[in-house]
């Protein structure tokens, strides 16, 4: 056997794989090429059906590039707003006599920086009695849901003697809505004095509500000028039944008891006041400022 027969029995066929590889190697990349330039060339289309793209970003500039869309403005958690409610505009007759009571708050501020004013007292003919005023600061309570903390002064003025108090309380809603604000107050000569508020909305229909409501006062002193005695001083308490017309205006009637106790109910029978007055009550929930 020759030497040519016997180098192609014994190379024959690797050399023939690599003659088919080399010949289908350029094949291959060919067509690899195409499907990437038909690829690229699909993009535009590929784009439009997968739905419309995010808006760009404004350069660093503050520039909007040519045929992109601007950010969304910022949302304005720092705005001032104000609200005004009067919970009590009312008038009060037991038959033997007649009186007005008023029991109003407002703020104004931001969601998280609030100034409060809070006013409540009875007009009985040219005199005021159990009237005071609180102005305070107002902020959330970052561990507690729904309350914030208040701090600041309380004046007692009205037609007696005048008293100043500084006020550390909080207020919102407890569990199951119900409105709550204890505060406890402290003026010089040791005077501390405290007070509950709570009231209930127990909706009957959107519309017709029936809400019960009372205030405790308490102090550790007597005080003969103003008529306050130490432990539970007084008490006033209610229920009335509100229609609300409207969100800033919703009438109601109701009965409402006043009582003092302790030294305080002494103090109104020696200036023969009346301790215990039940009495019947219509007026209106008047929103004055807000939504």
């Amino acid at each position: 056997m020759s030497t040519y027969t016997n180098l192609r029995s014994r190379f024959g066929l690797p050399v023939c794989v690599w003659t088919v590889f080399g010949l289908m190697a350029p094949l291959g990349i060919a067509n690899a090429r195409a499907q990437t330039e038909a690829a690229t060339a699909n993009e535009p289309l590929v784009a439009q059906v997968a739905g419309p793209q995010l808006p760009e970003a404004p350069d660093a500039a503050g520039l909007k590039p040519p045929g992109a869309l601007a950010w969304k403005p910022p949302v304005r958690d720092n705005r001032i707003y104000a609200h005004v409610l009067f919970n009590q505009l009312e008038g009060r007759t037991s038959g033997s006599g007649s009186a007005l009571r008023w029991d109003g708050q407002g703020w104004v501020g931001t969601d998280m920086n609030r100034l409060w004013v809070k006013s409540e007292g009875f007009v009985n003919g040219s005199t005021v009695s159990d009237s005071d005023h609180e102005v305070l600061y107002d902020r959330p309570l970052p561990r507690m849901r729904y309350f914030d903390a208040q701090v600041g002064v309380r004046e007692d003025l009205d037609s007696g003697p005048s008293r100043t108090w500084g006020a550390v309380g909080i207020q919102g809603l407890a569990p199951n809505f119900f409105e709550f604000s204890p505060t406890f107050y402290f003026s010089d000569g040791g005077n501390v004095g405290g007070r509950l508020e709570g009231s209930y909305d127990l909706r009957v229909t959107q519309r017709l509500v029936v809400q019960p409501q009372a205030e405790l006062n308490f102090y550790n002193k007597s005080d003969p000028e103003r008529g306050t005695g130490s432990g539970l001083s007084d008490l006033d308490a209610g229920v009335r039944l509100r229609y609300a017309i409207s969100r800033k205006f919703a009438p109601y009637l109701g009965f409402a008891y006043t009582g003092r106790c302790g030294d305080a109910a002494s103090f109104a029978r020696q200036a023969e006041d009346a301790v215990d007055s039940p009495t019947f009550v219509f007026g209106d929930s008047h929103l004055a400022l807000g939504r």
